[in-house]
């Protein structure tokens, strides 16, 4: 009598799990942060802000894809710097590490003509790299430097 409970029992539990379960495997998640390298190669910002506002929704702790975003709004034909620092920010939250965001960061703040604060920035990029041959480094000493010589 026990088993023929505990077969009716293990028989129900299948064919109530068989119901919940889908007979199809999930699509693949779309490529959102793929996609927005593409539009920032092609110069496409708003589409790269689109893909990216998705891909944050979706993985809100992508360090990469804040960074990317903070990127893409200040490259528009109308930056918008404050959506710019607030992503580079939370990249930064993040990764404080995050290479990429330390550059673009500092190259925001030049655009906002504080030296001071990209120069941080760029002492930040020395320490992470280990020294001063790391690219993003190099870039934004660079872009420091091409900022200066401009005033």
């Amino acid at each position: 009598m026990k088993s023929a409970v505990f077969a009716a029992i293990f028989a129900l539990s299948s064919a109530v799990h068989a119901v919940d379960t889908p007979s199809e495997a999930p699509a693949a998640r779309v490529d959102r942060v793929g996609k927005a390298r593409q539009a920032i190669a092609g110069k496409d910002w708003n589409l790269a802000v689109r893909e990216l506002q998705a891909a944050v929704r979706e993985s809100p702790q992508d360090a990469d894809a804040h960074n990317l975003l903070g990127y893409s709004y200040r490259k528009r034909a109308n930056p918008d710097l404050a959506k710019s620092f607030e992503h580079y920010g939370i990249a930064l939250k993040i990764n404080p590490n995050h290479k990429g965001a330390h550059e673009y960061i500092g190259e925001a703040y030049l655009l906002q003509g504080k030296p001071a604060e990209a120069e941080m920035h760029l002492v930040k990029l020395e320490q992470i790299c280990g020294g001063r041959t790391c690219e993003e480094y190099q870039d934004l000493a660079r872009s420091i430097s091409e900022w200066k010589a401009k005033r």
